[in-house]
């Protein structure tokens, strides 16, 4: 990668990790499109995995006091279980009509809870189990499951610091975890190693940006931005993945 090709990739990082900490479920939903510009699609899995170590260990440090320790349990635990198994099929089938279905389901599951606030998943474990077993399955399996995870969590009405607290601990497990199984697939290669200090940089900056912002914005405006950050999540996804996006 060239020195510009490098600060561009930098900066879009910084963004990602801006925008993820602001919609409260990572960056990796911003960042696995963006890093797929420069990247073939299993080196993305392996440094967007890396990539999230840095970024959640920055939101564990900034908003540890949050943490929401029933869901860690009952959303957490079946994240991190089943990104192992998503990332181990990885290798084995083609994700892209899944990436698709995925970003539809985005699409269309965030314009109905913004029209309709009052509607949402019932917050109770059978839901978060529910809910950190696909979000992890799905992250393991397409590099991002982040915006499943935030809709689930939506339904529990936590606030905007225990939303990206949990959300972040949650992550760490399931990066960390999968990180393992994508290293063993060979996703993580020493010559793209050289983009780590970047990432490392981009991740503590745009957390602290972040969270400089989430002080300004209200509780309900919050809930809404979670909700249209989803939404241009599944419709940038649909558009890469249909292949209507290229780097040049």
């Amino acid at each position: 990668m060239e020195t510009q090709q490098l600060i561009a990739f930098g900066l879009l990082a910084f963004v990602a990790e801006v925008l993820g900490t602001i919609g409260g479920f990572g960056s990796s939903v911003f960042f696995v499109p963006i890093a797929g510009m420069f990247f073939d699609f299993h080196s993305v899995l392996g440094i967007t995995a890396l990539f999230h170590v840095f970024s959640n260990t920055s939101k564990i440090a900034l908003f540890r006091k949050g943490i929401n320790k029933q869901l860690l349990i009952f959303l957490g635990i079946p994240a991190v279980l089943f990104v192992i198994l998503g990332a181990w099929l990885s290798s084995r089938i083609d994700t892209h009509w899944l990436t698709i279905a995925l970003a539809i389901f985005l699409v269309v599951i965030s314009v109905v809870l913004y029209v309709y606030p009052g509607l949402r998943l019932n917050a109770n474990n059978v839901n978060a189990i529910t809910g950190g077993a696909i979000s992890g399955f799905v992250a393991g399996l397409v590099g991002t499951g982040g915006a499943i995870r935030g809709i689930t969590l939506s339904a529990f009405g936590l606030t905007k610091d225990a939303f990206v607290a949990t959300s972040a601990f949650i992550d760490f497990g399931v990066d960390f975890s999968r990180a393992i199984v994508y290293w063993y697939n060979g996703y993580v290669h020493r010559h793209d190693m050289y983009v780590l200090p970047v990432l490392l940089v981009a991740s503590i900056l745009g957390t602290y940006s972040g969270k400089l912002l989430l002080e300004h914005v209200s509780e309900d405006r919050f809930k809404k931005i979670v909700l249209v950050v989803i939404f241009f999540t599944g419709i940038f996804t649909l558009i890469k993945a249909m292949g209507w996006v290229f780097w040049f």
